[in-house]
């Protein structure tokens, strides 16, 4: 008796379709920081601010995001790099 017809097998169709849904689904999960305009990040910075999570330092001109240690000059920086800093944290807390 012959084997499988080797034109039958889409195992590996399959397995590209699945790799293709799963970069996605990882495209659409992923937060977009290159787009923060200035109105946003201070909006932002502001609710950290209130949430204890940044700390402006007046005297050196700066911001610190405490839950990093990182030091920012610039509003619009600091809410880059937060908002990327939580999308990273959150997809951590996924994969546990």
């Amino acid at each position: 008796m012959p084997g499988p017809d080797p034109h039958d097998d889409t195992s590996a169709d399959y397995e590209q379709f699945e790799k293709e849904q799963l970069a996605q689904d990882r495209d659409a999960a992923s937060v977009d920081t290159a787009d923060v305009d200035d109105a946003t990040a201070e909006n932002l910075v502001s609710e950290l601010i209130d949430a204890d999570i940044v700390t402006p330092v007046p005297e050196d001109q700066v911001l610190v995001h405490e839950s990093s240690g990182t030091t920012f000059d610039s509003a619009t920086q600091l809410a880059a790099f937060h908002r990327g800093w939580a999308a990273g944290r959150d997809a951590d807390a996924e994969d546990e």
